[in-house]
């Protein structure tokens, strides 16, 4: 029996938009103290942020189902608190978190390091506090470029394949994704009319992200006056 695309697409997006959500503030506090911070440890931080980006999705999988199986002291807690991980919705949630969390980071970095520091440099000099110089300058004059991260982030947690099918398997309904409905259906005889429908659905969700990820961009660059304009 060929997978249901209509499943597929709905809980690829409902995968998509909470691990979108839930990455949200980690990639702020991560890609600011990126972008301004100033310690030691920095460039050993950056690469464990990156890791992901570089690592085969399959071997993330596998180091997360090690770190939330119900073997190990993480996993044995979380279950014992009804939050089983493996192969379940939560567990195609957090691989889709930590496979598009690179991505994440990097834009909302860019977007911070594109804002002039000097803004910053005033405003404290005249007493404004840190806290309130973050939300009142540089947050604000950022938020195209962290709307451009957060649309990167959902459409990168759209294609997750690897990592979900290693710590979240393949269950019609419940962690079956379009990568997953689509590589099941090669193997289902009659499972063509099912990869056009999710082909289709794949390529128009991920069309939009990059056209609105370009258009925000473009709006930061302009915002900033980047362009020279």
């Amino acid at each position: 029996m060929p997978p249901d695309p209509l499943s597929a697409i709905r809980l690829s997006c409902e995968v998509a938009l909470a691990a979108t959500a839930l990455g949200l503030g980690p990639a702020l506090g991560t890609g600011w103290l990126l972008a301004r911070g100033r310690f030691r440890g920095k460039a050993a931080l950056t690469a464990v942020v990156l890791a992901p980006l570089v690592l085969p999705p399959v071997v993330t999988g596998l180091l997360l189902l090690r770190l939330f199986g119900q073997t190990s002291p993480v996993g044995s807690l979380l279950g014992s608190a009804g939050l089983a991980i493996p192969f379940s919705l939560a567990g195609a949630v957090l691989a889709a978190l930590v496979v598009g969390f690179p991505l994440y980071v990097l834009t909302i970095r860019s977007a911070f390091e594109a804002v002039d520091p000097r803004y910053e440099e005033v405003s404290l000099t005249l007493g404004v506090s840190p806290v309130r110089t973050w939300w009142r300058i540089p947050l604000p004059l950022a938020y195209p470029g962290i709307g451009a991260a957060v649309v990167l982030a959902f459409a990168r947690a759209l294609g997750e394949f690897g990592a979900t099918a290693v710590i979240a398997g393949n269950m019609e309904g419940r962690t079956r994704t379009i990568a997953l409905a689509v590589y099941s259906a090669l193997d289902a005889p009659d499972g063509e009319a099912a990869i056009h429908t999710l082909l289709l659905a794949s390529l128009g969700l991920s069309l939009v992200g990059l056209v609105l990820f370009e258009a925000l961009s473009g709006w930061q660059r302009r915002r900033l006056d980047l362009d020279g304009g």
